[in-house]
C-alpha cells in the first residue's frame, strides 16, 4: 500500500513540474499604430519568466519589437520599422521552446 502511495505522489510531482505557464495577450491597445508608436498588451504570465520576447507576425514573417516595459500583466513596445498591414502578436516562451501567435491583431498604417 506504501507503495503505491509514494508512486501516486512522485507521479503527481512529476506532473505538476512539468505545467508550465503559457504567457497570453488579450488585448492591445491602441490596436492601431505607426512606425515608432508606444503600444500596450495586457494579459496574463507575460513576465520575464514566461516569456522570453515578442514579435509582430503576418502568417509568413515573423519581426521582432523591442520590450520597453514588462510585468505579469502588461508588455509595452514600438512599432518597429515594418510594412503597413494587419500583424498578430507571437510570444516566444522563456524555455525558447514555443512560439505562441496570439489572439489580438495589431494595425500598422
Amino acid at each position: 500500500m506504501k507503495t503505491w502511495l509514494i508512486a501516486g505522489l512522485v507521479g503527481m510531482v512529476v506532473a505538476l513540474c512539468a505545467f508550465q505557464v503559457l504567457p497570453r495577450c488579450t488585448v492591445v491597445d491602441p490596436d492601431t499604430g505607426k512606425t515608432g508608436d508606444l503600444i500596450s498588451a495586457k494579459g496574463e504570465n507575460l513576465d520575464k519568466g514566461n516569456m522570453a520576447e515578442l514579435y509582430l507576425t503576418d502568417g509568413s514573417k515573423d519581426t521582432k519589437v523591442v520590450i520597453s516595459e514588462q510585468s505579469g500583466t502588461e508588455i509595452k513596445f514600438k512599432v518597429p520599422q515594418i510594412k503597413p498591414g494587419r500583424y498578430h502578436l507571437a510570444i516566444l516562451t522563456a524555455n525558447k521552446a514555443s512560439l505562441i501567435e496570439q489572439p489580438v491583431v495589431l494595425t500598422v498604417e
